[in-house]
Order: structure tokens, then sequence, then C-alpha cells
């Protein structure tokens, strides 16, 4: 199977043609509705440019948020749009819906080079349908933004793991390629799951055991080293048979992790010192103390210096490093400590020659809000739903149908 990529599409030529993108713009807002990561929208930027610069006729659509299928005003796309027009250079226009009147005028009147960001592409219901002829309907009414002699470009990596009408439904109505992003990130997953160089490392963090379980129990048998921080380590350490005080635990999960114990004991590294607030607040008061002396009442924040110390041990000496999910609450300074350390080794493995890879979501965000540099590590990826689940070895709908 091959997948043609934009490449493929501008040495075909796409000057006058109406070309509909899927991007990911979906960027976190503040309450002022100012977008403090761009991130998403600086890496959806390049192919957008090089289809405008070409002399396509490029529609834009993507979500933002997860609106119930109808307008909220508060999920708007207008930020995006405004952030999008300064990456790019050119003005972007914005439609008023999905792909109603307003959407189709606009697009009937654009003229070579132009983009156009459709609104919310979930303000449709049929988006997300699970009705396979409700999306084919809005894939439909996509594909007549762009005309006939239209073409489609998926470059949204971070909903390549949803059937969607505007990931899925709109390949099998149009000429159909993998954009920079997408192309680039499945190689980058690729290279991951085909033979990495050794030792390969991979650091999990994040909340809820749960919602790692599938990509721990792909990836364990085959990494040599295997980190667990962020809330969902005091699952484990409850599995181990300590309290763990008011922390974060999931009681259905302990039977599950002590079984991923005893199978995996000289590959899962869990800490052993934790920082451990009195509550949960930026100016809480905070200590820290063995993993196994964790106080009645107080929660677990951030791992410790010892175990900082220990997992950059580890990753500084690996070859290939997949990062996803932060140490502790990093939002509060007092707390950040643990997922800086262990970004700041990953970023020394990279300077050694380690491919290093951030599998998107909060850890993206943390490289950023960290202040570290992009270009401390091999790949920051925009999609961690979409890459565990390439790594848990699922079969990804929006690049499956891509495939020719």
């Amino acid at each position: 199977m091959t997948v043609k990529t934009l490449a493929d599409l501008l040495g075909e030529g796409v000057e006058g043609r109406g070309v509909l993108v899927r991007s990911d713009l979906n960027v976190p807002l503040d309450d002022q509705g100012q977008i403090p990561d761009p991130g998403r929208i600086v890496a959806s930027a390049p192919t957008i440019k090089a289809l405008a610069e070409a002399g396509a006729k490029v529609v834009v659509t993507a979500h933002l948020g997860r609106p119930k299928g109808e307008p909220d005003p508060k999920l708007s796309l207008a930020p995006v749009a405004a952030r999008l027009a300064e990456e790019l250079g050119r003005n972007v226009q914005l439609a008023g819906d999905v792909v109603g009147q307003d959407a189709l005028a606009r697009s009937e009147g654009l003229t070579d080079g132009d983009v156009l960001l459709l609104e919310n592409i979930r303000f449709d219901a049929r988006e997300t349908s699970k009705d396979d002829a409700q999306r084919a309907k809005l894939a439909a009414a996509l594909v007549e933004l762009v005309g006939d002699d239209g073409a489609f470009v998926s470059d949204g990596f971070g909903v390549v793991h949803r059937k969607q009408a505007s990931v899925y439904d709109v390949a099998g109505l149009l000429p159909h390629y993998a954009g920079t992003l997408v192309a680039a990130e499945a190689e980058v997953l690729a290279k991951l799951s085909q033979n990495p160089d050794r030792p390969y490392a991979v650091v999990l963090g994040g909340s809820k055991v749960s919602d790692k379980l599938a990509v721990i129990e792909a990836l364990a048998p085959k990494v040599d080293t295997l980190v667990i921080g962020g809330g969902m380590c005091f699952t484990f350490l409850a599995a181990q048979g300590f309290s763990v005080g008011a922390s974060l635990l999931q009681e259905e999960m302990v039977d599950t992790c002590k079984h991923l114990l005893d199978q995996y004991a000289d590959v899962i590294h869990l800490p052993r010192d934790i920082v451990v607030a009195d509550n949960f607040a930026a100016d809480a008061e905070s200590k820290v103390v063995p993993a196994h002396e964790i106080p009645d009442g107080w929660l677990g924040l951030d791992v410790g210096p010892e175990s900082v110390d220990r997992f950059a041990v580890l990753l500084t000496e690996a070859r290939t490093v997949f990062w996803n999910g932060p140490m502790g609450v990093f939002e509060f300074e007092k707390f950040a400590a643990g997922t800086r350390g262990v970004a700041e080794a990953i970023v020394t493995a990279t300077g050694k020659g380690a491919f290093t890879v951030v599998g998107g979501g909060d850890s993206a965000a943390a490289v950023r809000a960290l202040g570290l540099p992009d270009d401390g590590f091999s790949h920051i990826s925009t999609g961690g739903g979409a890459s565990l689940e390439y790594l848990e070895g699922k079969e990804l709908p929006g690049i499956a149908v891509l495939e020719d």
C-alpha cells in the first residue's frame, strides 16, 4: 500500500483548483479567548502555505474543543483564523458556518492563493456521527466547496484515529493525499515501531492508568525501560502495597497494575520519592517524602528529586525515547520540577544522538510552558491519542483511507 503526499499533489498542479485541507487546529484558549500555545497552528501552517503559494483555492476544516454538535460562540475558530493568518502571512477568511450559505458563498468567491477556514466542523453533529449516511452527507457538502476537480489533503494527525466525516469520509470522494504533518508523524511512529535503536526507553505520565493501559501492555514487552510518573504512578504504588494518602487512585486498576509489575519487574520503573501537598493548589504546603511514606490526607503532585535523578540516568543512556504525559502538575511552578527534569534528560539524550519523540498532548504543552527548546527533541508530535493508538498497533482510519 502507498500513500500519495503533498509533494505528489503539487507535482500534479493545483493552480486554480480547490483543495480541502483537514488540519488539527485544536489549540487551548484562555479565559480571554487568547491562545497560550499555538503549537498546532504553527505545525499546520506549512501545508496550507505551500498550497496557497502554488495557487490553490484552499478550504481548511478543523475543530476546536468538544461542542455538542451545534454552534457554541466560545468555541468559534475566530481566534484561530487570526493566528493562522499571522503564521501564513496572508489573509484567512473565516466562514460564518460549516457548510452553509456563508461557507458556500465564500468558497465560490475564492481566487487563486486564497485561504478560507470553515467554522468549527464539530458545530455540525454529522461530523462525529456513528451513522455512515449522516457523515457521508456532510462529506458531500464539504466536497461541494472545492468542486469536482478538487483534492483532499489530510494534515490533522491528531484526529486520524477518528472515523469522522472531515477525516475519513471525504477521502473516499476526492483524490487524497497526506499533508507534510501527517506524513512526518507516520514516518516517526514507524521508526519507533520498527527496529528502534536500543536501549529504547518510554516515559508515560498523565492522570489515569486506564487511559494508558493499552499502550503499557503493547510497549512493555518491546522496550528496555518504561518509566511511569504522573497521577497514574499512585495506582502502581498502591499495587506494591503502599498507602498513597489522598493522591489520585484508580482502585479498580490496582490488580492490573500488580500483574504488570510482576510480569515486567525488570522494565517498569516507578518513583522512589514524591512531592506531596496538603491540597491541590499552586501555593499549597509541600514536602518531599519516600514513595512508601505518603502521609494520610496529603496528595502527590510530582515525582521527587531522587526519582528524577534515577530516571535521568536511564534516559540519557537511551538511544530511542518516547515520552507521553507529564510527571506532575507542571502548570504549578512548585510541582513542575519532575516534568522539567525528565524533559531535560531527554534533551541531553537528543544531544548525544538519540532519536527522541514527544508524544503530543500535555507533554508538548509542557515543553513550551517550561521554555524548553523544540529542537531539543527529534520530533514533537501533534497527536497524543493518535500516537498512542498507533503504538498500540491499532489501525488509524484516517491513515488507512489514504492508502491506494
